[in-house]
């Protein structure tokens, strides 16, 4: 006989001349064997261990080959086959153990070449099951992995409409406050510093900011050198979107003050919230992304960029939103260009916080 096989059987029969028997030969061919006597040791055993083939016995003590298989059953063991070897050949034994879950059935006294092809067809059909099994989990990871990616450029409303076949998204949003936030004197900064070093930096501070959209679940729309732009109100309204933007904004000076600490760097932010209509879509085929425009984008960018370093300067159609719950400093009519001269205030805190930022 060829002794090239390979595969862990577990052989169970209460008799020990057929265990003895059936073990020699399966040894021949190269089977690693593992013994039971009766059905409830091999229960154990199974629960214990994995094989790739379990041989059974049907009339034995304790528990018997039945009881095996329905037990099995109950316990979601679906992927061990099952080979009957029994002194019982009437038909309805047969079908009752296939029935029961059973890959084949072999009769007492056994050929052995029958048993050779039998055991090498159940373990060759077990690797193929195993091997599909494998190849649909990889597949699996790599899907999870391309979502992850996905959910990385595109907010999740947005991307599983983008996978359900939708070609342009474009949307119309009444009611969202942007937030435009820039770290003063970059330009020093950046050349005090290696491009590794720069980009460390940023990467470092900005996953910070990421880290507190997700705390109060506003959507960050894309970073421009270093400048962060987030929103509240899209894809999703919602009726707080200035309130939660506001909360970020204090949070995000707090957490640019104490990074700045830690990395022993100048690193001051400057920051800017808009109220308004806003168009938000997707933009490209390749390297697409999720943006926002008009008159109120615009704006914010202008309240960062006419803003104070340290602070956050709101518009008056944010304030209006704001004042009942936060507290201001009026900075008076500000000249901000491409639009003239507009009331402005600097955001201080949440009432009644004492000028810190509500967790």
């Amino acid at each position: 006989m060829e002794t090239n096989q390979t595969g862990r059987i577990l052989l169970v029969d209460d008799n020990r001349l057929n265990r003895l028997q059936l073990s020699r030969v399966l040894l021949h061919l190269g089977y690693e064997v593992e013994l039971a006597v009766d059905g409830q040791q091999a229960m154990g055993l199974i629960e214990a261990s994995r094989y790739d083939l379990m041989l059974l016995d049907i009339m034995m003590p304790e528990m018997n080959g039945y009881q095996v298989l329905e037990q099995m059953k109950v316990d979601g063991i679906t992927d061990l086959p099952v080979i009957v070897i029994s002194a019982l050949d009437d038909l309805e034994s047969i079908v009752r153990c296939i029935e029961m879950g059973a890959e084949d059935y072999l009769t007492k006294p056994f050929d052995t070449v029958l048993l050779k092809a039998r055991v090498g067809a159940s373990l060759e059909k077990k690797r193929l099951r195993d091997q599909e099994r494998e190849t649909w989990r990889q597949l699996q990871r790599e899907q999870e992995k391309s979502e992850q990616l996905l959910l990385n450029v595109l907010p999740r409303p947005i991307a599983d409409r983008l996978k359900k076949g939708e070609k342009l998204i474009a949307d119309s949003f009444n009611d969202v406050t942007v937030l435009f936030a820039d770290i003063t004197d970059f330009t020093q900064l950046s050349a005090d510093l290696s491009a590794r070093d720069l980009v460390h930096l940023l990467n470092k501070l900005f996953s910070l900011f990421d880290r507190l959209a997700d705390v109060y679940l506003l959507e960050k729309i894309k970073t421009i050198g270093d400048s962060y732009m987030v929103a509240g109100g899209l894809p999703t309204p919602r009726a707080d979107h200035a309130g939660a933007v506001a909360d970020m904004s204090l949070a995000m000076l707090e957490a640019a003050e104490n990074f700045a600490v830690e990395v022993s760097r100048p690193i001051t932010m400057r920051m800017g919230i808009h109220s308004g209509h806003v168009v938000a879509g997707v933009i490209g085929t390749k390297k697409f992304s999720y943006d926002m425009w008009g008159d109120t984008v615009n704006t914010a960018d202008r309240m960062q960029s006419h803003g104070l370093p340290g602070r956050i300067q709101v518009s008056e159609t944010s304030y209006e939103l704001l004042r009942d719950a936060f507290e201001f400093e009026e900075r008076g009519p500000t000249q901000i260009k491409g639009i003239g001269l507009m009331q402005t205030y600097l955001l201080c805190g949440r009432k009644g916080s004492h000028g810190e930022a509500s967790n």
